[in-house]
């Protein structure tokens, strides 16, 4: 049998790129090609035929993220911008529009994963329905329309008696833009923040930090709402040696393959931002016999996007490890450097990219080992 003929559509000398590729070499495959993201925002490509072409994140490359946003920041662009957002998904999703259809012109070509599924996962409000529509527990989000800014946020917050919500840039990723808001019992506001705001607009930062002037609070939305917000209950999580806790689930071809427990001091848990890994094993014996509920939940979030090989799940568990919330589902959730997979799963001792690849494998005829893009 012919080996496949991989490619990958990413960022050359990312690490995302080169773990897939040491991956596949453990596999025993050729070392994949990869097709940079900047040549297909360029229009400067072709998919040969017989390519199998995996999508990888278009993150971390600031030319790759010029090109996405296009004009939208004009003079004042910076890759440490928040703004911009739903410039960059139109950018991004008419991309793999156009990558598909290439894919479909070559003989024998197929995509790993799908362009209309991605678009949903990148809209965080979309995303929330269609969890909610299939009975996936998820938190409660402000209905109707996007919030148009700081005014109309506050008067709707208290109309739904909400007093903590995230709130979550449609299109962002990695915690780019998210505002974990409080209202105190005697007028008091906390937003909790890795925004910093400048002249120039608003920057991330690797620094969380709390706003209490409502003045300063209202400018963030203000600069935040033009671009779409998702608004949602801050849910209780539960606790690990008294930090917060969360889970990112890894499910690959239906089957939670991979957790990693994130816990913080302040609301947000990404590990960029001061998380840290946390331990599974006492996370396993807290949550007792609701583990497997908490897996399985996971697993009804990405059966949601059932053309999607792999989805990295947030799972929100409650106070008691017994009940879990998805909060998000995460096209390109799988970068888990060092961890292999559950004991006893599809996937131990695998990375996650490892996983994929044996799942991928049996299913895949011959193909020709043809140079796949340039």
């Amino acid at each position: 049998m012919t080996s496949p003929s991989l490619t990958v559509l990413g960022n050359p000398g990312h690490r995302r790129v080169t773990l897939f590729a040491a991956a596949a070499r453990a596999a025993g495959l050729p070392e994949p090609a990869v097709l940079p993201w900047a040549d297909v925002l360029r229009g400067t490509y072709r998919i040969a035929p017989g390519t199998v072409l995996r999508i990888e994140s278009p993150g971390e490359d600031e030319e790759v993220d010029r090109l996405l946003r296009g004009p939208a920041l004009g003079a004042h662009y910076a890759p440490t911008r928040v703004e911009g957002g739903a410039a960059w998904y139109t950018g991004l999703t008419a991309a793999l529009a156009g990558v598909a259809r290439a894919v479909g012109r070559a003989p024998g070509a197929r995509l790993l994963g799908d362009p209309d599924e991605i678009a949903v996962m990148f809209d965080k409000r979309r995303a929330h329905r269609r969890l909610a529509d299939a009975g996936v527990p998820v938190p409660r989000a402000l209905d109707g329309p996007a919030p148009g800014g700081w005014a109309e946020l506050k008067e709707r917050l208290a109309a739904a008696g909400l007093r903590r919500v995230f709130l979550k840039p449609a299109h962002g990723s990695s915690a780019s833009g998210v505002v974990a808001l409080q209202f105190g019992p005697r007028g008091q506001l906390l937003a909790t923040t890795s925004v910093e705001a400048a002249d120039d607009g608003l920057h991330n930062s690797l620094r969380v930090r709390g706003y209490r002037d409502e003045r300063e609070i209202a400018a963030v939305v203000d600069r935040l709402a033009p671009d779409g917000l998702h608004v949602e209950q801050w849910v209780p999580k539960a606790a690990q040696h008294g930090r917060a806790a969360d889970l990112r689930v890894v499910v690959v071809a239906g089957r939670a393959t991979h957790v990693v427990v994130r816990t913080s001091g302040h609301p947000m848990t990404n590990l960029h931002l001061g998380g840290a890994r946390g331990e599974t094993g006492p996370a396993r014996e807290a949550a007792g016999p609701a583990w497997p509920r908490l897996l399985e939940t996971a697993e009804r979030a990405a059966a949601c996007f059932p053309r999607s090989p792999m989805a990295g799940v947030d799972v929100l568990p409650t106070a008691a490890w017994r009940r879990g919330l998805v909060g998000e589902v995460n096209a390109f959730g799988d970068l888990l450097p060092g961890l292999t997979g559950l004991p006893g799963g599809p996937a131990e001792g695998l990375d996650t990219y490892g996983a994929q690849l044996a799942a991928l494998l049996p299913h895949l005829d011959p193909a020709p080992p043809t140079g796949a893009a340039r």
